[in-house]
């Protein structure tokens, strides 16, 4: 496994969500705050505020993209394609490893589940979760990305 897959797990397992464990790893490249950056992503964790809609380690990795190539000129149509290209790559390689990137398929739950209660984090939780896995797929796929993309 990937230096930053191992250390997005340890911040999952420390109890931040998906999507902040992503975003922790890459924190010393992307520059912004600890607890300002946590605060950002806090919202995509349980596939967007518990929704189980996109993945939040895929949302992790998606801003941790925007956050190191995005675009900010809103008529630099060249960049805004060139980053759209980036992030369906990177969401492919994510959907080859794991069949999907919808948090609810990868949990295996046939609706949504929209209670605001996050689940509590025992042992048993861990168990039957598939998102450390999860979450160390996207790092490494992040990570694999920098590597080729400096």
């Amino acid at each position: 496994m990937s230096l930053k897959g191992e250390l997005a797990k340890t911040y999952f397992k420390e109890g931040y969500n998906c999507a902040q464990s992503i975003a922790l790893a890459f924190c010393d490249e992307i520059g912004i705050e600890k607890t300002k950056l946590l605060r950002m992503v806090s919202s995509f964790g349980g596939g967007m505020g518990r929704l189980r809609e996109v993945c939040g380690a895929v949302s992790g990795m998606f801003f941790v993209a925007g956050a190191l190539y995005g675009y900010d000129d809103p008529k630099d149509m060249q960049a805004k394609k060139e980053h759209y290209a980036r992030i369906q790559e990177l969401a492919a390689q994510f959907r080859a490893q794991t069949g999907s990137i919808v948090c609810r398929e990868l949990l295996g739950l046939e609706g949504k589940d929209q209670s605001p209660v996050p689940s509590a984090r025992t042992e048993e939780y861990y168990k039957k979760r598939p998102c450390p896995e999860m979450i160390a797929i996207a790092a490494q796929i992040m990570e694999a990305y920098r590597k080729e993309h400096p």
